[in-house]
């Protein structure tokens, strides 16, 4: 007994001294446990409180940890809500399209209000003074609005690239407020390289891109009939860039040309004196072929440009062809970005396919049809004073050879206008346009017509 007695208080005062003994390491680890176990409790009583909090409908808010502490993370509900949220709000802004291409909404809501006088006849922008006196014109309306798409597409081989676009008005139907149809103005389609572009599309004719700055005259181009060739057909042309940087520094620098060929779709007029037979033995469309070559120097803030161009085709009526040839030239002086002056001019034969007066060919009683000898031209001169005011002036004429006519038949269309635009937001446009067309007919001498726009746009 006094053996087993002996042993138990022998390790009872020894075992404390054991422990306090045991090497420094061990006991260390045990401390690294209790702590983690200590934030693992904590994490937890964190999170019972959440949830209590959530299941009686309010949301407690994050106690503050310590300095340098990550802050708390939010709710799986409150994360959900958040991106529903912005789910709801990029739906509104996009527009799908079915193979995931980026496609962008643009154009502008365009409010005119008008006036014509006598001569104007019942049309919102004549084109020519009328022969005859009537009630002078005023309306108002939508009838220019442009609807736009335009998209960026995938890569092409070679490291092209391919973008395209489509803008629509609704200046098709009657003048008749609600009678108005859509109508397809622009599209193109454009694969481009490095220095080479192809576009296929419906636009302006190759040799005439240029055009006077009005937002009186939308739904037609404005100077129709008087110097502007603005027929909108179809087309396939090719680009090809040439910088002229290779041959020097300094001027050569921002210098090169832009070369442009291509097919054209002319629309074809019958002669007004044309029957009813000869009018259908018209062939309605024909190729014409087109090139361009722009001449450029300077960027964008100071720059100068010119392009003398021509057009050839054949135009093919009661079994006779008669040709359409014109030599273009068309120009940009921009000496600051406060000034700048634009034109084009064009001479020839039978022009009427991209748009100007539609008097292209004369059916002589003989049966000859004859082309018409035209020579066209348009200016404008604009001025940027202030950065949200711009002022433009702007006139056209064309001229057709009166032995080449018939009676009654326009001689000579001049139009002339001037216009001031104020921005009142970045986006949003006020103008007032007045405007002046004097028609000078074969026979019956020259008719007016005065023009007043007044347009608010709002540019999307």
């Amino acid at each position: 007994m006094f053996t087993r007695l002996t042993v138990s208080v022998f390790f009872t005062l020894a075992f404390p001294a054991l422990t306090l003994c045991q090497p420094a390491p061990d006991m260390q680890k045990v401390l690294d446990r209790l702590d983690r176990l200590e934030k693992q409790n904590q994490e937890l009583l964190s999170q019972i409180r959440q949830l209590r909090s959530e299941l009686a409908g309010t949301v407690t808010p994050p106690e503050a940890g310590p300095p340098g502490a990550a802050p708390p993370q939010a709710s799986i509900e409150e994360r959900l809500a958040v991106q529903e949220s912005r789910t709801a709000d990029l739906a509104q802004s996009k527009v799908e399209t079915s193979q995931r291409v980026p496609v962008s909404l643009t154009g502008m809501v365009l409010f005119n209000a008008f006036r014509n006088g006598r001569y104007g006849g019942a049309l919102q922008d004549p084109v020519t003074s009328q022969l005859t006196p009537a009630a002078a014109n005023t309306g108002a309306g939508f009838r220019q609005t442009v609807l736009g798409l335009k998209f960026n597409g995938p890569d092409l081989p070679g490291g092209g690239t391919s973008s395209g676009s489509v803008y629509m008005d609704f200046w098709a139907g009657t003048p008749a407020p609600n009678n108005n149809l859509f109508r397809l103005r622009l599209a193109t389609l454009a694969l481009t390289w490095n220095n080479t572009t192809i576009v296929a599309g419906q636009d302006k004719p190759i040799v005439s891109p240029r055009e006077p700055m009005s937002l009186a005259q939308v739904g037609l181009a404005p100077l129709t009939g008087a110097g502007n060739l603005w027929s909108w057909n179809p087309q396939v042309r090719l680009e090809q860039r040439i910088p002229f940087t290779s041959l020097g520094s300094g001027f050569w620098r921002d210098s090169g040309l832009r070369a442009e060929v291509g097919v054209y779709e002319s629309t074809e007029v019958a002669p007004a004196t044309a029957g009813i037979a000869a009018a259908a033995s018209l062939e309605r469309s024909r190729p014409a072929y087109e090139g361009r070559f722009n001449f450029y120097h300077g960027t964008e803030h100071r720059r100068y440009e010119i392009a003398p161009g021509f057009h050839f085709a054949q135009s093919h009526i009661l079994g006779q062809s008669a040709p359409s040839k014109l030599a273009t030239l068309d120009w940009l002086v921009k000496p600051s970005e406060f000034f700048e002056f634009t034109g084009a001019f064009f001479k020839g034969e039978n022009a009427a396919g991209l748009g100007s007066l539609r008097q292209g060919l004369t059916l002589l009683p003989s049966g000859r049809v004859i082309p018409v000898h035209s020579t066209g031209s348009w200016s404008q001169i604009s001025f940027f004073p202030v950065r949200r005011v711009s002022i433009h002036f702007y006139g056209g004429l064309e001229s057709d050879r009166a032995s080449d006519l018939l009676a009654n038949n326009v001689r000579r269309n001049l139009i002339y206008a001037g216009n001031i635009v104020y921005k009142l937001a970045p986006n949003v446009l006020a103008a007032f346009e007045a405007s002046q067309n004097r028609t000078a007919y074969t026979v019956s001498g020259t008719r007016l017509n005065n023009h007043y726009d007044l347009a608010l746009a709002y540019l999307f």
